[in-house]
């Protein structure tokens, strides 16, 4: 039933989707979103768990609905909360009165927050809807400012705040004039960044160019000869320490290595990259003929990693960006959250979206970093290049932006097979790593559970399984001079350097068995299993093949001792023994009580 008086205000059509969503049965904490939350009435629950009567007034439901609308006034667009649906899904309704709650909020905020308050029939339930605008100035509720991280309310501070503002209103702060001109660059640094320039065997009439020159092309500085921002962080010095570099034999353990300064960003970068570079274990591994070197963390993942913790970061905060170097694992944690929509569900595949545009560019100009949108993907690819954990990014209170690159000994079976396969640009593909990443892990793949690996539409995951269908790999193959494994001053053979045996063999296979009105499902071939063992998730214990098993029949809605045979790759009987013991478990039914016969089958248990 609609909400009667709605009319085509994007928020009450959030509204109405997400109490239709609730009404159809789904819990309010998974359809509540960054501008729609739901609560119920304070104060109106009996000890037994009863809902009392409600009143026209109650000030608990007033002091926690002042919290909860100024974090969402607090928010990108403001946003609205739903009053009188319980935490599992109950429409108990409300009995407050709008214009009393109005005005207790605006009283309880120190007159400074005004939401609207209406009251709307929902199923023959009363409840309130509180929407607000977005606030010019951060309010505070109970000593401390919040804001909407998806569905929850997280504590920021007032310097993150208005920096995100800032962002939203489409000024970039970097590229704005500072108090420093061009004679306030220091030598040192431009010197710094020249070498950079020269050693990454790129742009050599800017390394050539003089100061001012070299400023200017960088849009470091107007032409009165004023430095940006930018300019002033890059090339004069950070007001705070930019960044603290840790370094620490284990977790826990005291700081072997220290790094905390304010000279300029540039000569702070390359500093630190240095310091983690010299603390980064070399392993040596054989692929095929060749013999290399290679770092625990991948070198361009860790210079990502560290030009990203303060290309992005919120220079607004005081607090530096600490990169953490513990044994071989790498965090970096940099203040400020994500912006413009951004979140770790999609940093890969969305486009580039810089808090400060102007550093970032020049960053990029002078090849510290990666082109904007394809830094966190070559990140990830080099990590699971190397058989080593995609790069962990979150989002934490406060808000800061956390990346860890755990590093290790290399896999030497997965870089081989990596490295091998042909076509080249299917060998290079970030995609590639996270498909085969993910069916090691899972033991298979469609078009909908691979879609959040690679963070793309269902059907471009669909095109992109289907291309890796038709890509081949030789085993024992010797990869190819330039397949994106990077490693410490071993150059590869010149040339297209390979062994091949007599016949190149698919990566991954369709699933035998799934009904044609069905999509299509794929898992690793056999040769590729093989060459993948100790990596391969059905070539764990009888427990990980019926966890595979089970997986494909939750997701899929049924699996077939056919399919099953293939999936794990082993006889029908062998499948048929698997799926009775989990239909003996209870995880799976039999679609038929023979439990046999043509079209026979087994679903899960909790769909029947």
């Amino acid at each position: 039933m609609p909400l009667h008086f709605l009319g085509p205000d994007s928020l009450d059509e959030q509204i109405e989707a997400a109490l239709n969503r609730v009404v159809d049965g789904e819990l309010p904490e998974v359809v509540e979103s960054a501008q729609v939350d739901f609560k119920e009435e304070s104060g109106r629950r009996a000890p037994d768990g009863s809902v009392r009567t409600g009143e026209a007034r109650n000030e608990a439901a007033a002091a926690a609905l002042t919290h909860a609308m100024a974090s969402m006034a607090n928010s990108a667009g403001g946003g609205a909360v739903v009053l009188g649906v319980a935490d599992d899904g109950t429409l108990v309704g409300t009995q407050i009165d709008p214009d009393w709650l109005r005005a207790r909020i605006w009283e309880l905020s120190g007159n400074r927050l005004t939401v609207n308050v209406r009251a709307a029939e929902f199923n023959g339930c009363r409840l309130l809807l509180l929407s607000t605008p977005e606030v010019v100035e951060p309010i505070s509720s109970q000593g401390k400012l919040h804001h909407r991280v998806g569905p929850r309310s997280v504590q920021m501070d007032i310097s993150a705040w208005h920096s995100a503002r800032l962002h939203r209103s489409g000024a970039d702060w970097s590229a704005q004039p500072s108090g420093h001109a061009i004679e306030d660059a220091s030598a040192a640094a431009l010197d710094t960044a020249r070498r950079h320039l020269a050693s990454e065997g790129a742009a050599t009439d800017l390394a050539k160019a003089n100061d001012a020159e070299l400023l200017r092309r960088l849009s470091l500085a107007d032409s009165d000869g004023r430095l940006s921002n930018a300019g002033s962080l890059l090339f004069v010095g950070t007001p705070e320490p930019g960044i603290d570099y840790i370094r620490r034999d284990g977790s826990g353990g005291d700081s072997r290595y220290r790094l905390r300064g304010t000279e300029p960003l540039v000569m702070q970068v390359q500093q630190v990259e240095l310091a983690a570079e010299a603390a980064n274990p070399v392993h040596h591994i054989e692929l095929g003929f060749v013999h290399r070197q290679v770092q625990s963390v991948p070198s361009r993942a860790l210079r990502e990693a560290i030009v990203n913790g303060v290309a992005h970061r919120d220079w607004l905060s005081p607090l530096p960006t600490v990169v953490e170097h513990v044994a071989e694992t790498v965090t970096v944690t940099s203040p400020g959250g994500f912006v413009g929509g951004i979140d770790p569900s999609n940093i890969i595949t969305h486009p580039a979206v810089p808090r400060h545009r102007a550093l970032a560019e020049a960053l990029a100009m002078l090849k510290y970093a990666e082109r904007q949108g394809v830094g966190v993907a070559r990140m990830v690819r080099d990590m699971l290049a190397l058989g080593r954990p995609a790069p962990e990014i979150s989002e934490l209170v406060g808000p800061f932006v956390r990346v860890v690159l755990m590093g290790g000994s290399p896999d030497v079976a997965l870089a081989s097979l990596l490295s091998s396969i042909e076509p080249p640009d299917v060998a290079s593909s970030v995609d590639t790593a996270l498909v085969i990443d993910h069916l090691c892990r899972i033991g298979w793949a469609d078009r909908y559970t691979a879609a959040l690996t690679l963070q793309r539409g269902e059907a471009e995951t669909a095109d992109i399984l289907e291309r890796l269908a038709e890509a081949t790999f030789v085993v024992g193959g010797t990869p190819r001079a330039n397949d994106g494994i990077q490693e410490p001053g071993v150059v590869p053979p010149a040339g297209d350097a390979r062994r091949r045996s007599p016949a190149a063999v698919p990566i991954i296979v369709r699933i035998a068995g799934s009904p044609d009105s069905r999509h299509a499902a794929c898992m690793i071939s056999v040769p590729a299993r093989k060459h993948l063992h100790r990596r391969n998730a059905v070539h764990a214990p009888i427990e990980g093949q019926l966890r595979v098993a089970f997986s494909y029949a939750t997701a899929r809605g049924r699996i077939s001792s056919t399919e099953a045979a293939s999936l794990l790759s082993v006889s029908t009987p062998t499948a048929v023994a698997r799926l009775r013991a989990l239909a003996e478990a209870g995880e799976l039914v039999s679609s038929n009580a023979n439990v046999g016969g043509r079209g026979h089958h087994y679903v899960p248990a909790d769909l029947i």
